[in-house]
């Protein structure tokens, strides 16, 4: 039977890598949910094995703790500006939130934008400047700034008086001035206690809730998750839902789970104020309300963010389909997307006319690649087009996606950085420069930033950080140059050779290293020269009788560049594709005949 609690609901926000999940962590180990003898993960809220390896947190998540006698339900959220939607809606469903800042890098756009979240809806955030053992750590500077973007954002005179904690989420550590000495987070503990009300007890009144995130289980199907505003809900109740458009229908309620720990338990009923995950309404989506059959009263909807990017996904067709991966077909990509969309908001699928595949548009490079990675590890394997950017038409002007960038670099490579992003339509904001290193901020076009990533790595020889956030809409800013090199098309299908691969390395970067398999029309290098340039990388040295195959010295190559499935989608260009299968990310020409491009180039 799952009594009646006090309950405080938080979330933990904050830019990426400012140690969110790891604070998460943290407070969950002291809490004494795990057991004497049970493995702890490190960064156990980030479940999914992407998350892991990115270090990256991607969907939100629930877990609950106790403190002297009240339920502390956590909320986990990611920090990148692909996953903003989630933020926005879980920050709906907390009564305050803990914003994390790094004690030497300041705050930064992404925690301007979940900051901004969280006050326009009135939270009173508590600040936890971490990371305090670090060699360059400026604690004191750092309150200054980040009460300067309290006071940017508008925020109450409440709200500015926020409490502040210093600690090490790594150690465990909070404390409520520097030179306290403390051991662990019961400062952090106390001061969620002191700074924010237990939720008022509304058991009595008619059911409310609104559903802010969405699950799925493959035996009892999808789920809604959201805090009860009002009432008790119970296993088998009959109840009313207001549907985004409008209408209203009834449904009954199958399971009730609450979160205690970081497992998700089975309960008879819950109670108002706790966040519960609901099953038994096949169709509920976010923002939709739950109310009691007597008293059908909707909460407002929330708001979901427009997608700014849009991937064709169609069905591989290359010489090599099929050899390793198990979902190929036009219906196993649709039935993967549809049970995706149960729980990925952000995303809209639609049929492409004229081939087997979708249209699939997100909130960015990121979004959009986190599920093809996902589907790439399930065993599927599929074409995927360039990225574009979705054009609006307003008032009959064109309009495109711009986003805000903040970029930190060496002194010495600003000129090139800043030349480039010039050409990209970039517009600079500010510029700074404090120890040797350049701070520039600048509104860039969506459309200029696409690839732009590898090229910035290249040019700051990997010592610059680059950091964008989705601005809004703005007129469209004309003509973007593109890659400037051409690309080495294999001529035939076979195993590349060294002998040849040797002889094309002089005037190209080859991305195949010898006996690899290749085919027709596959991407295999880029060219030194702005043509593309089609070739045969599985010729082979022919013997003669004056001539033996030990003559020569042993050939040494240069390593082959292996690209990521981002730095992939970056590269291409609108007559190419990437083909991702569980075992490999290929490049390829869309048409692969060279006699078939000739044509269609003529006909252009």
């Amino acid at each position: 039977m799952n009594e009646r609690k006090d309950i405080v609901n938080i979330a933990v926000i904050a830019h990426v890598d400012a140690g969110k999940s790891t604070l998460v962590d943290a407070l969950l180990s002291q809490s004494g949910v795990f057991r004497q003898n049970e493995a702890v993960v490190e960064c156990v809220m980030d479940s999914n094995d992407l998350e892991r390896e990115r270090g990256i947190t991607i969907y939100s998540k629930n877990c609950a703790i106790e403190y002297n006698g009240v339920k502390i339900n956590i909320v986990d959220t990611p920090g990148h500006a692909d996953f903003s939607s989630e933020v926005e809606r879980i920050i709906k469903t907390v009564d305050t939130a803990i914003l994390l800042v790094d004690s030497s890098e300041g705050p930064m756009p992404q925690t301007r934008f979940v900051l901004q979240k969280a006050l326009e809806i009135g939270l009173k955030p508590i600040l936890f400047i971490n990371k305090i053992d670090k060699k360059d750590q400026r604690a004191e500077e750092v309150v200054d700034m980040t009460f300067d973007l309290f006071a940017d954002l508008g925020a109450t005179d409440e709200q500015l008086e926020f409490p502040i904690l210093y600690g090490i989420a790594k150690e465990g550590i909070a404390k409520r001035e520097l030179e306290d000495e403390s051991v662990d987070l019961t400062p952090l503990y106390d001061q969620i206690l002191e700074h924010v009300d237990i939720y008022p007890n509304r058991d009595d009144e008619p059911t409310q809730i609104q559903v802010s995130a969405l699950g799925y289980d493959d035996y009892i199907g999808r789920l809604g998750i959201g805090r009860i505003t009002r009432g008790v809900v119970k296993t088998n109740q009959v109840v009313t839902i207001t549907k985004r458009d409008g209408q209203v229908q009834k449904g009954k309620i199958s399971k009730v789970f609450v979160n205690e720990g970081l497992k998700r338990v089975e309960v008879s009923e819950a109670y108002s104020g706790d966040i519960v995950v609901l099953a038994g309404i096949s169709d509920i989506s976010i923002g939709e309300t739950i109310c009691d059959v007597n008293t059908v009263e909707a909460l407002p909807l929330i708001e979901i963010e427009e997608p700014t990017l849009s991937m064709n996904f169609i069905v591989n067709n290359s010489p090599f389909a099929g050899k390793s991966g198990k979902y190929v077909t036009t219906r196993h990509i649709k039935d993967r997307l549809d049970r995706e969309l149960e729980t990925n908001v952000g995303l809209k699928v639609e049929t492409l006319e004229g081939a087997d595949g979708y249209k699939v548009s997100g909130r960015g490079e990121l979004h959009l690649s986190v599920l093809l990675e996902n589907m790439r590890r399930e065993g599927y394997e599929l074409s995927v087009s360039k990225p574009e950017v979705l054009i609006h038409n307003v008032d009959g002007k064109k309009e495109e996606p711009f986003e805000k960038v903040i970029i930190t670099l060496p002194d010495q490579y600003s000129g090139t950085v800043i030349s480039k992003l010039n050409l990209r339509k970039g517009v600079m904001e500010s510029m700074g420069t404090e120890n040797d290193y350049t701070k520039l901020e600048y509104l860039v076009p969506t459309r200029g930033l696409l690839g732009y990533r590898s090229e910035f790595i290249n040019d700051t020889r990997g010592e610059g950080t680059l950091v964008r956030t989705v601005d809004g809409f703005y007129p469209h800013c004309g003509e973007i140059p593109r890659r400037n090199n051409g690309v080495l098309i294999s001529q035939e299908g076979g195993t590349t050779m060294a002998y040849s691969l040797f002889n094309l390395s002089e005037r190209a970067q080859l991305f195949v290293g010898p006996s690899v398999e290749v085919y027709e029309g596959m991407i295999i290098g880029m060219n030194s020269r702005k043509e593309d340039m089609t070739v045969n990388p599985c010729k082979n040295k022919k013997l003669t009788n004056t001539r033996s195959s030990g003559a020569d010295d042993a050939i040494k190559l240069l390593t082959p560049k292996e690209f990521t499935l981002e730095e992939a989608l970056e590269f291409i260009e609108s007559d190419e594709l990437v083909e991702v299968t569980p075992d490999a990310i290929r490049l390829r020409k869309k048409i692969l005949n060279e006699g078939d491009r000739v044509r269609l180039g003529r006909k252009k």
